[in-house]
């Protein structure tokens, strides 16, 4: 059962407990409410574009994550201190902190997000697997919460077995995990894991869980209310992956079928109701080639992905999660059952991909950025802004939308070679490239593609000999799809109206 109660809340000022890209991205939803701003600030971030576009801002200490964003005592304090109703975690930083949930109902403040009961439960990933499991929902084989480090030894090579996954208990975005395959390997990757989930979340409790080898990295868009209504917005492809890191997330998942997505949208929503879930939540989810699905985690939160399935649903998540904070039913969503046309997201960072994916830092001399029918851009920069050492690489999200996945392909393509960025190095070759890739046409790859299988001196190695025919046919309608747009714009005969010359190989394999 849920902790609240359906009594309508009156929410007239709401502080972002966070900075960049999604503190912008709140900030514009609660002006399209009417609602007014607090934005938070450490030293590096005095000059953000999240502290230019709020109504206010309150300074909360240095630049280290642990002395500002991460001190829940400064944050309720600016809330107070600016009379703020309700407070709107963002993704990372405390949002799937049950302590800060916890305090912010002490102090009579909204929190833009479930109970603390909820986060308590599904934010430690051991109990989040024993709480669903009694839900009938199955779950990837792994060990029990709570041994130490000979007992994880002994339970991984006894009852596990290799290839296996070290994950930290609590926080997400890939920290605290280690691929290991050989047993010998494995006491080094238990102490790494521990020291990263310590660095990162303040715990570093690991587990162990079976490595499912080839998976999917499939997660479903929850949204649940006081009144007991828990709907799924549909699937989100999250497989392009570096070092557990998201890198293009899609909407919905070339893999998918009619009905595995039934099943796993029931799954999503059984596992929600199991621990009483109110707002907007995530439950990813590993699915095999055999297309046997297992629930990896729920996140709590807002996720980085979330402008995909806004884009393919029309569903302003921000808006829908404010809502359901103040009290009321969640808005009209009888077109999440039909979602429309398709969504990629390219996360653009702040790295160098040619050289390892090092992180860059310095200021950005020149920023263009894409613009035009189906194109968004999520970021919290600007020309002369400074990427520092202390936070995340990101620099922005491009979000593009097509009638099909060939179109959202193709506005991809073109809106990652309008974006100009100067100063530092960033990853928009590596999508570039990404989006001439014969098995990412094809919609074949796995959590291990970039990694295995993708290099940044070619479009990519060989791919299978049994991917070949899928990719001819892929690559044949991405073609015919470029050719059928330009032709709404230029006749025929006046050009050749497809660029994507690299494509004919593909063609004629086909035929």
């Amino acid at each position: 059962m849920t902790n609240y109660e359906p009594t309508s809340t009156r929410i007239n000022k709401i502080l972002i407990a966070n900075r960049g890209e999604i503190a912008v991205r709140v900030i514009r939803a609660c002006r399209d409410l009417g609602i007014e701003t607090v934005a938070v600030y450490s030293d590096a971030d005095r000059a953000s574009l999240h502290v230019r576009n709020s109504d206010e801002a309150v300074h909360i200490g240095p630049s280290s994550p642990r002395e500002s964003y991460l001190r829940i005592d400064k944050i309720i304090e600016a809330a107070k201190k600016t009379g703020a109703d309700a407070i709107h975690p963002g993704y990372g930083f405390l949002s799937e902190r049950e302590a800060f949930a916890q305090a912010c109902a002490d102090e009579g403040i909204v929190f833009i997000g479930p109970p603390p009961s909820a986060i308590a439960t599904m934010g430690d990933k051991q109990a989040a697997r024993e709480t669903v499991k009694r839900a009938g929902v199955p779950v990837v084989p792994g060990t029990e919460p709570g041994l130490q480090d000979d007992d994880l030894i002994a339970a991984a090579i006894s009852e596990v077995g290799f290839p296996l996954i070290v994950k930290a208990a609590a926080g997400g975005g890939g920290k605290g995990m280690r691929s290991v395959y050989r047993a010998e390997d494995l006491r080094e990757a238990l102490a790494a894991a521990h020291r990263e989930a310590e660095s990162a979340f303040g715990d570093g409790t690991v587990y162990v869980e079976k490595l499912v080898e080839g998976a999917r990295h499939i997660e479903f868009q929850i949204l649940a209310d006081m009144f007991g209504n828990t709907v799924h917005l549909g699937e989100r492809e999250c497989s392009i992956q570096r070092r557990h890191q998201k890198l293009l997330e899609e909407a919905p998942s070339p893999f998918m079928d009619v009905d595995l997505r039934r099943r796993m949208g029931e799954m999503a929503v059984r596992a929600a109701e199991a621990v009483g879930y109110v707002n907007a939540g995530t439950i990813e989810c590993l699915v095999d080639k055999d297309k046997n699905f297992y629930f990896l985690e729920m996140n709590t939160r807002l996720q980085v992905e979330h402008p995909v399935t806004e884009l393919i649903t029309g569903v302003d998540l921000v808006k829908e999660q404010i809502r359901i904070a103040r009290g009321r039913r969640m808005g009209p969503l009888e077109s999440v059952l039909e979602p429309k046309g398709w969504a990629i997201e390219c996360r653009i960072n702040a790295e160098d991909p040619y050289n390892n994916f090092l992180p860059s830092i310095g200021t950005i001399n020149t920023l263009i950025v894409p613009t035009g029918p189906g194109v968004r851009v999520d970021s919290g920069v600007y020309g002369g802004y400074e990427i520092t050492p202390y936070y995340d690489s990101m620099i922005a999200k491009i979000i593009c939308w097509g009638d099909d996945r060939p179109e959202a392909m193709l506005r991809m393509k073109r809106a990652l070679e309008e974006f100009t960025i100067m100063g530092v190095k960033h990853n928009i070759p590596f999508h570039l490239n990404l989006m001439h890739s014969i098995s990412f046409i094809a919609g074949r790859f796995d959590t291990k593609f970039v990694e295995d299988r993708f290099t940044m001196e070619t479009y990519e190695e060989d791919p299978p000999e049994a991917e070949l025919e899928a990719a001819a046919i892929a690559a044949t309608l991405y073609a015919h799809r470029s050719r059928q747009l330009a032709a709404q714009v230029v006749n025929r005969n006046e050009r050749d109206t497809s660029n994507w010359k690299w494509l004919s190989r593909w063609e004629r394999i086909h035929r």
